[in-house]
């Protein structure tokens, strides 16, 4: 066969018209030849950002199209709101927000029933009774609550606890306040409000 291809001119012709009719053939009929491009199409991606949805041929096309939709002003879906810093604690006794309000340094001490520092921090308390402008209101611990709106912005942390509250006209409307722990006697106490009450100059020290 070989040889008579070889020697034959004609044969030679013939065999190149089959092999030409063979690859048109290939490449006409349905599906032959390559494959064409984008002939398998790529499911979409499906992305949503704060109730913003957009698709895309890759996640990061469909995010940035979401991303887009919302700063056109798109749907946000659950909006998040800034809760109060602190939760405001109800006021203090009557008697106490009046002695406040009427311009007196407040005392207020608080005491644990039973403990001997406490009981004697108390006693010394008594040196205030009878001081023009002010108000003592001695209070056992199990009713600090009624008292929050004080206590908890000074971080009250044990007791006995001496609350010495500055009159409401010198505080320039803020009220402020000093608080000592543990034992007390009749000068410090008077101490506590005497400063609570000063208006006058500070003296700053300067060692030699």
């Amino acid at each position: 066969m070989r040889d008579k291809l070889n020697n034959s001119p004609a044969a030679q012709i013939g065999l190149v018209v089959v092999l030409i009719a063979v690859a048109a053939f290939l490449l006409l009929k349905p599906g032959g030849g390559e494959e064409e491009s984008g002939s398998t199409t790529a499911p979409e991606v499906v992305a949503t950002v704060n109730g913003v949805t957009a698709t895309g041929s890759t996640p990061g096309e469909a995010v940035e199209g979401a991303v887009e939709g919302l700063e056109e002003g798109g749907a946000t879906g659950t909006e998040t709101e800034s809760l109060p810093a602190s939760v405001p604690a109800p006021p203090p006794p009557h008697r106490f927000t009046v002695a406040y309000e009427s311009g007196n340094t407040v005392a207020l001490l608080i005491v644990h029933d039973g403990g001997i520092d406490d009981a004697f921090t108390a006693l010394a308390s008594t040196a205030l009774a009878g001081l023009p402008k002010v108000s003592l209101f001695v209070v056992p611990a199990h009713q600090i609550a009624r008292y929050a709106s004080v206590t908890i912005g000074l971080n009250v942390s044990r007791v006995p606890a001496l609350v010495v509250m500055r009159p409401r006209q010198l505080s320039g409307g803020t009220p402020q306040a000093t608080v000592a722990y543990g034992y007390q006697t009749p000068q410090t106490v008077l101490q506590d409000v005497r400063d609570a009450s000063y208006q006058g100059p500070e003296a700053t020290y300067h060692p030699n």
